[in-house]
């Protein structure tokens, strides 16, 4: 891994806020949401991973204990391998193994409702997802990835929110449409319609 001081382009000495405000303004600039249809999508995510590894290190750890440059992605905890084990299977389309990872953690801190709620809204289970990605959002407020997929699902069609009874479209449903055959047949005498 990188220095994370020079990924987040602040200073070794910065103070907690100075490298919040700079991951926003990274996150901002390198989100791949920004990219959808464009050729250098698949380089924005590889910055935002890089971005988002370097926040993380240097969020759980002191913002002023040296550096040591190391080649490996142990450096923060097990926890960061396991979610991002989750992310590539969900990126896969393996759902089974990205659910059962999951479920094993112990922790169900913002980053694990963010996986849950993604991997919620690949499966169609939209209320499920806006459920983990409000509580990813309210456990870390700041964090532009978790509002960037909450502000994505908000903006898909909303009607998988609203209970089928109140549906403004008034379609008729099968009862609807065999009670009034009913009805028909016994105005027109029992039959199958056919003598009226």
């Amino acid at each position: 891994m990188k220095n994370p001081y020079e990924v987040l382009e602040v200073k070794e000495n910065a103070s907690k806020e100075e490298i919040k405000k700079a991951y926003r303004n990274l996150a901002k600039k390198y989100h791949p949401d920004q990219y959808d249809n464009n050729p250098l999508r698949d380089l924005a995510e590889s910055k935002m991973r890089e971005i988002n590894e370097a926040y993380d290190y240097l969020m759980k750890n002191n913002p002023n204990n040296s550096y040591e440059n190391t080649d490996d992605n142990s450096h923060s905890g097990n926890g960061s391998a396991m979610y991002q084990s989750v992310e590539n299977n969900i990126n896969s389309g393996n759902f089974r193994d990205a659910e059962s990872e999951l479920l094993r953690m112990g922790t169900r801190d913002a980053e694990w409702n963010y996986l849950m709620g993604i991997l919620n809204m690949r499966k169609g289970w939209y209320n499920d997802a806006y459920n983990n990605l409000s509580t990813a959002c309210r456990l870390d407020p700041n964090n532009f990835k978790y509002q960037s997929a909450l502000n994505r699902l908000s903006g898909m069609n909303s009607s998988y929110r609203q209970p089928y009874y109140g549906n403004q479209r008034r379609d008729p449903d099968i009862c609807n449409i065999c009670a009034t055959l009913y009805c028909l047949d016994c105005l027109c005498g029992g039959g199958d319609c056919g003598g009226c």
